[in-house]
């Protein structure tokens, strides 16, 4: 049985609200960010947050210098983190800068980088 009470273990999500994004792209940003930072994270990471119930939250970011800060922040933590930079082909201009998905990793450790974010 999972423990819903308490997770030592989750996946910061941040898209940014300052551009324009229908629901469903802004969506489709957050799960290429929650991938991609999955798919940087060590193996034991990964294991003990799947094994936890995977939890995720989603955050808002005003900018996209907010999202470069935390990006080296979270590297410098040693954090997996994955900028994504969208590819032009529907909503947004190509290389624009959306999401950040930082973990799976400690909780305690991601709180000390997002815990000022807002939730989406």
């Amino acid at each position: 049985m999972i423990d819903t009470q308490h997770f030592e273990w989750k996946q910061c999500l941040i898209v940014r609200v300052d551009i324009k994004m229908s629901c469903g792209k802004m969506c489709a940003q957050v799960a290429h960010a929650a991938i991609s930072a999955f798919e940087r994270t060590e193996a034991a990471a990964r294991r003990s947050w799947l094994s936890e119930g995977q939890k995720k939250v989603v955050l808002k970011a005003n900018d996209e210098q907010l999202l470069h800060e935390l990006t080296s922040i979270a590297q410098l933590h040693g954090l997996p983190a994955a900028l994504i930079e969208d590819a032009g082909l529907t909503e947004l201009p190509p290389g624009t800068i959306t999401a950040l998905g930082i973990g799976p990793a400690r909780s305690d450790e991601l709180d000390k980088i997002t815990s000022s974010l807002p939730l989406l």
